[in-house]
């Protein structure tokens, strides 16, 4: 990998690019998403992450109009939130008429567990059968998971048709999640990272793991920002970047002039964990509903 557009192949046979932009800012704040959209598209990303949860859709598809650049020279990500899993065709349609396109590159389910249901396998199955569809209809490219751990992976592989193509994962150092990413890896499946820069203050160890990063940076002539980046694109995970303000953009692609060695990637690898957001699929349910007039 050379530069953020240079790609994957993924299981279908399709591109994917190495490195996405993430478009989710707490709370509705339209203005500030379009901005931030915009100001990557200037920068040079072209691959980017949104949900239905995150009420920045309509913002991605007015940023990208605005932009002049074709339609095909962007890859759109986006997802289908825990109360929509029994509505799927609704709910891409929603996604679609917000982003102003007639297709969406990647669909992901977002989350593996719908509130309180304890027929979740079921539920999961059913929806994963409607966004097939959605590909069968030529509305969706390819298909993916989001924060769906090995059991909840598998509970998918035994019914699919189109096999998943990509997992999203909270992945950093601190919480690399080994397991899980390489399990989907055996089964064709390319692991993505949110947050790939770690949240959180969880415990003691923040200090020495921040000092760690930040004599790695010292050592590579780095930010700990363009280390940590650097750390998933060595483990062939997509990270999903996100900043506010142009130059941190530009400096979160540059990160492919340099390679970090094999004995600092195995100790960003076995770092204690740390800065976790406190998010596990089978023990946090959200409680929260995605926005229908968003």
């Amino acid at each position: 990998m050379n530069s953020i557009n240079d790609t994957y192949t993924l299981n279908n046979g399709n591109k994917i690019p190495c490195v996405a932009f993430g478009t989710y800012i707490p709370f509705n704040q339209p203005q500030v998403q379009k901005q931030m959209i915009k100001d990557a598209i200037e920068a040079g990303y072209r691959y980017f992450d949104t949900a239905s949860l995150y009420e920045s859709e309509r913002a991605l598809g007015e940023a990208i109009k605005e932009s002049g650049i074709d339609r095909s020279e962007f890859f759109i990500a986006t997802k289908v939130w825990i109360d929509e899993m029994n509505e799927v065709p609704d709910a891409v349609n929603r996604s679609l008429e917000r982003l102003g396109v007639d297709y969406i590159d990647l669909y992901l389910s977002h989350w593996p567990k719908a509130a309180d249901d304890e027929n979740w396998k079921e539920t999961g199955k059913n929806c994963w059968k409607e966004m097939e569809n959605a590909v069968k209809k030529g509305l969706v490219k390819n298909i993916g998971l989001s924060n769906y751990l090995p059991h909840h992976l598998d509970n998918i592989l035994s019914c699919c048709e189109i096999k998943p193509v990509v997992d999203q994962l909270e992945l950093h150092p601190g919480y690399s999640q080994y397991l899980a990413r390489e399990y989907a890896v055996k089964n064709g499946i390319i692991p993505q990272a949110w947050s790939p820069l770690g949240r959180g203050n969880n415990n003691g160890n923040n200090d020495k793991n921040r000092d760690f990063f930040e004599s790695l940076a010292k050592k590579y002539g780095k930010t700990v920002s363009q280390v940590l980046i650097r750390y998933q694109i060595q483990n062939g995970v997509i990270p999903v970047v996100k900043s506010k303000t142009i130059s941190r953009m530009q400096e979160n692609m540059n990160v492919f002039d340099f390679e970090i060695e094999k004995d600092d990637m195995w100790m960003l690898e076995c770092m204690p964990q740390n800065t976790w957001l406190g998010e596990h699929p089978d023990f946090y349910i959200p409680n929260v509903k995605s926005n229908r007039e968003q």
